[in-house]
């Protein structure tokens, strides 16, 4: 296999505490970020900045022949009667704009028996009446038109709810599937150590969300999806290599086995995570607006999901097992010392071997 890295001896369990506080760190920013907006921002802002898909509302996208600021279209829709919308410019399209809108009330639209989609759709003309007519053929040939509305997305509450139960559900019942699919190839520890980086991973990128305040949608939820599989499957790169070097390093502690199973796998990671780094760049930066929220999620999520297979899956794992070898051996003991081991003798040592053994 190609090498990057030869000869490489870097003791990554002993840099643990630094990297286990800096991912404390992070979740702790980041949580604290959602906390402050939720519960003590003056303007009673949302802890994350949850899309249509998870909020409910509409999108509305508008392409315009001459098209004004953003600045002029948000004063257009707050004098129709909406305050918080969202106007953002589509940056790979010239004249192009979303204009988010929350769940809106039948009596704001221009017609009371018109629900889901019409009734954003209906504001937002309303509102863009003010700088000239919409066309509904080609906006380029129509000389007497301003506008063109080019589509329209809406999520009612009631759905909105029902995908953020599922987006959770589905989340945590893929954390439960590679628990139990590490914990059945190797051991319930290497299991557990896994899902605690993935889960270290999840809560890191949700964090920058709501530091940077980028909007989550489904796609998002697809990307920290991706993440989980993607984040597995180096750890377990990693714990196959380690239980392949405890046959052949027997007198080796696990400690050390563990560092040299990392340096011998590093060019495989940085490799492998180096490649899809450099395709989700060129998602971020060409991918256009829509996919944007997806591609930074997958950004952070391999840059962390990196990380933490190195420094945060590897000691996990080898500070649980050195618990587990510790609690065995104390109870060996006791078995030992009570009445009805030393009727037995050595036998009950015969009967519980020592995890240390394997350890």
């Amino acid at each position: 296999m190609f090498q990057v890295f030869h000869g490489v001896n870097v003791d990554w369990l002993g840099k643990r505490r630094i990297f286990i506080g800096l991912s404390i760190a992070l979740m702790l920013a980041g949580m604290g970020t959602a906390l402050y907006r939720h519960k003590f921002h003056p303007h009673g802002t949302d802890a994350f900045n949850l899309g249509v898909d998870f909020k409910g509302g509409t999108v509305v996208t508008v392409r315009f022949k001459n098209p004004p600021t953003a600045e002029q279209i948000r004063a257009a829709i707050d004098q129709a009667g909406i305050k918080d919308a969202v106007i953002q410019p589509v940056l790979d399209r010239a004249g192009e704009f979303l204009i988010r809108l929350p769940q809106q009330a039948q009596t704001q639209a221009a017609d009371p028996n018109q629900a889901g989609v019409d009734i954003g759709r209906a504001v937002v003309r309303r509102a863009l009446n003010r700088f000239g007519s919409e066309t509904s053929g080609d906006l380029n040939s129509d000389p007497n038109a301003s506008y063109k509305i080019e589509g329209t997305d809406a999520v009612s509450a009631v759905a909105s709810a029902q995908l953020r139960t599922q987006a959770i559900a589905v989340t945590i019942a893929a954390l439960i599937g590679m628990l139990i699919f590490i914990a059945f190839r190797f051991e319930w520890t290497y299991g557990a150590a896994a899902v605690i980086a993935v889960f270290h991973t999840v809560l890191v990128t949700l964090g920058l969300f709501s530091i940077f305040q980028i909007e989550i949608n489904l796609t998002v939820i697809a990307a920290l999806l991706t993440l989980v599989g993607f984040d597995v499957n180096d750890s377990i790169v990693i714990f196959d290599r380690i239980r392949e070097n405890r046959k052949l390093y027997r007198r080796m502690s696990l400690y050390d086995v563990t560092n040299l199973s990392i340096n011998q796998t590093l060019s495989r990671t940085v490799i492998t995570s180096g490649l899809v780094f450099l395709s989700v760049i060129a998602l971020v930066l060409l991918g256009g607006e829509t996919l944007r929220p997806f591609s930074l999620a997958l950004l952070m999520g391999i840059v962390f999901g990196t990380y933490d297979t190195i420094a945060v899956a590897g000691p996990i794992m080898v500070w649980w097992e050195r618990k587990l070898e510790a609690a065995n051996r104390r109870a060996v003991a006791a078995m030992a010392t009570s009445p009805h081991a030393r009727g037995r003798g050595q036998t009950s040592r015969k009967e519980m071997p020592s995890r240390a053994a394997r350890v």
